[in-house]
């Protein structure tokens, strides 16, 4: 009996080993296939986070370009603000200039002197807001600023040079309100 106790014993021990050892191949398996999946898992979360950065700094440049195109428009914007209100003036400030430049009576003296104030004025409020006239008389045409109306040929003067204004022009900054009209020689 000792001996069939002692093979039943053996044949445990066999059996406790074998699942043991079965037990041990099978948490390795699933340590191996854990781990596979967890570096699977690691791979696409730093996928992930790639795409999202970059998602992020797209977003952000976006936001920076919209930002910087904005603050231009605006600063456009203020730039030429009075540029509406200066042209609907221009023809105002001609009247002004011919009503000047009428011969006046003695007695008109100080309604003249009232006009040349009102002119004045005018013409320093446009200047403050950067409005300025565009001097071509006896200079070369520039057909970027003039306009030219008539051409006339004169002795000692050479060709394409502005010999007379006949309406000025005038700049806004660097934008042209109105073109002068004149006469170029020939």
């Amino acid at each position: 009996m000792a001996e069939e106790k002692k093979k039943e014993k053996e044949k445990e021990e066999k059996e406790v080993s074998e699942a043991e050892e079965n037990s041990v191949e099978d948490v390795v398996e699933e340590e191996v296939v854990t781990d596979l999946n967890e570096e699977d898992e690691i791979e696409r979360l730093n996928k992930e986070i790639e795409k999202l950065k970059n998602d992020y700094a797209r977003a952000y440049a976006d936001t920076e370009n919209l930002k910087k195109r904005l603050m231009a428009e605006a600063e456009q914007t203020r730039k030429y603000r009075i540029q509406s209100f200066a042209k609907e003036v221009l023809p105002v400030i001609d009247n002004l200039e011919r009503a000047l430049q009428s011969k006046p009576e003695e007695s008109n003296e100080g309604f003249m002197k009232g006009i040349q104030m009102i002119y004045d004025q005018l013409i320093n409020a446009l200047k403050n807001e950067g409005v300025t006239e565009i001097e071509c008389l006896n200079m070369p045409f520039d057909p970027n600023l003039e306009q030219a109306i008539l051409q006339e040929k004169r002795d000692g003067i050479e060709s394409g040079i502005v010999i007379e204004v006949l309406q000025k022009g005038y700049l806004l900054k660097d934008r042209i309100l109105r073109p002068a009209m004149v006469k170029v020689s020939e």
